[in-house]
């Protein structure tokens, strides 16, 4: 196998850095704030593997509708697409990049895409691809496909 140098495994596993506490303080916010405000509907979780996407993108966070685990025979990638899928910016990943996994995920069939950048506090919020709108500072983030809202400041708490 051909090794990179200067990776670490989980960056080549997850083929993306490896996060630090900031990135895991906002992905653990998020979780309990979509968990805390629309359990009922639907199921979050992070870091899954996603079946049809380039091979070793896994989104920081998932939401799927409301549905029983698999405790038995659970795949190791998910063949069905996500309703929304959360991705978090490292300090190590531009922009660019950043916006075109969201490419990927439509093509997928995810309806809804949130890029969150911590060095700006702020979320985009993609509809489709190219067609976002972008929340920051005291904004309540609305995701109008998913009737989604939370507050950006317990977002970066």
């Amino acid at each position: 196998m051909e090794t990179t140098v200067g990776l670490s495994d989980y960056e080549l596993e997850r083929g993306k850095p490896m996060p630090d506490l900031t990135h895991g303080a906002i992905q653990a916010n998020l979780i309990v704030q979509l968990a805390v405000n629309y359990g009922p509907r639907f199921r979050v979780a992070s870091e899954v593997a996603l079946a049809t996407v380039p091979e070793g993108t896994t989104p920081d966070i998932v939401v799927y509708p409301a549905r029983e685990l698999n405790f038995v025979n659970e795949s190791a990638r998910q063949a069905d697409a996500p309703l929304l899928v959360v991705e978090i910016q490292s300090p190590s990943q531009s922009n660019d990049e950043m916006v075109d996994k969201t490419f990927g995920y439509f093509a997928f069939g995810v309806k809804s895409c949130w890029v969150v950048f911590p060095a700006m506090q702020g979320v985009a919020v993609y509809s489709a691809p190219g067609t976002y709108q972008y929340f920051h500072g005291g904004d309540i983030l609305k995701d109008t496909t998913l009737d989604i809202q939370l507050e950006l400041n317990k977002i970066f708490a």
